[in-house]
């Protein structure tokens, strides 16, 4: 057996390719039946699980007939990628993600820095074909965002994607400056997995403030006459959520409460490492976040990732969506 193959036999044991196409099969039978189309939104999801199913089972096999017809170059690249998936074995991990982008301190600089960092994102979902849906985004008065808020729908979205988390350092010559002066930028990344099933996080009705507000995005009059934009605040956290990006308000209020799912979920965690931290080393001191990457673009061009020390002297390609070294990186470090 050639290495291909016993790296390939290894993903495919790691990945319990056998469970996959039962899986697969169930969900063929459970569309089959009379009554799987009238909840039609869970049916959607149910479709969408079953060709994501099938696109990996049919990648395996791909890369079987690869390997078989000589071709190692191109079996290897494929193998590369789906090695990726077997270090994420996290309980969200193959979950869709839910991205969200913030600005630091510094005006206008801040802004837009993360208004970059949000079109890197997005180059990035579309170089690996991932679909994704804008659901709350907050502009700038002069330039740039404050804040957006992003669905990535994919199949292990949150397992690539979580370790983006945390503040991203930008240096650069200042655009908004007429001297040109050097200027530094931070931006908070928060990354979060798509919590569907109410049965992860119970939320009760009476712990929940719900408010109504006209839109201010994009959706035509409709949007403007009527209160489709949704704001949820749970009492007991004190955690607020608001979902405006869709043009009716049911829909805004199917996203607010995936959102707030997903935001009591990270609280959950962080108490948890906390607890462990206390327990370890004793308490450490909160902090708004901590640099994870910065990117330099003047007087120099780099961009390095300050946990793994993995860096990039083409700093527009990596700001162009190019993040798949960097990510690959993480996968293989920090899990």
């Amino acid at each position: 057996m050639t290495d291909l193959e016993t790296r390939l036999k290894a993903v495919k044991d790691k990945l319990k390719i056998n469970q996959l196409k039962e899986k697969v099969v169930d969900l063929q039978k459970q569309s089959g039946e009379p009554s799987f189309w009238q909840n039609h939104e869970l049916a959607a999801e149910k479709m969408k699980e079953l060709a994501d199913l099938q696109k990996e089972i049919e990648q395996l096999e791909q890369i079987e007939q690869l390997i078989q017809t000589g071709d190692e170059v191109q079996a290897t690249r494929l193998l590369d990628k789906f090695e990726l998936k077997t270090f994420l074995s996290g309980h969200f991990d193959s979950s869709m993600a839910i991205v969200s982008i913030h600005s630091g301190q510094g005006g206008v600089e801040a802004m837009d820095w993360a208004m970059m960092l949000k079109r890197m994102y997005l180059k990035y979902f579309d170089s690996v074909g991932w679909p994704y849906e804008e659901i709350e985004e907050i502009s700038g008065e002069e330039a740039g965002i404050k804040s957006t808020t992003v669905k990535v729908n994919a199949a292990y979205a949150y397992g690539f994607l979580k370790h983006e988390a945390g503040t991203h350092r930008l240096v650069r010559q200042s655009p908004f400056n007429a001297d040109g002066l050097r200027q530094t930028s931070f931006a908070l990344v928060e990354v979060l997995p798509q919590i569907k099933e109410a049965g992860e996080i119970e939320l009760k009705n009476d712990d929940l403030d719900w408010q109504f507000f006209r839109s201010s995005s994009q959706g035509g009059q409709n949007v403007q006459k009527v209160s489709t934009a949704v704001r949820l605040i749970h009492k007991p956290s004190g955690i607020v959520v608001t979902s405006q990006a869709q043009r009716y308000q049911e829909q805004n209020r199917k996203i607010a409460l995936e959102l707030l799912r997903s935001k009591l979920w990270e609280q959950q965690e962080k108490d948890r490492k906390e607890q462990q931290t206390e327990l370890k080393e004793g308490r450490t001191q909160a902090s708004w976040g901590s640099q994870i990457r910065s990117y330099v673009l003047h007087p120099y061009k780099l961009v390095k990732d300050t946990r793994t020390g993995q860096e990039s002297s083409s700093a527009e390609a990596v700001l162009d969506g190019r993040l798949d070294e960097f990510i690959e990186t993480e996968v293989r470090q920090l899990e």
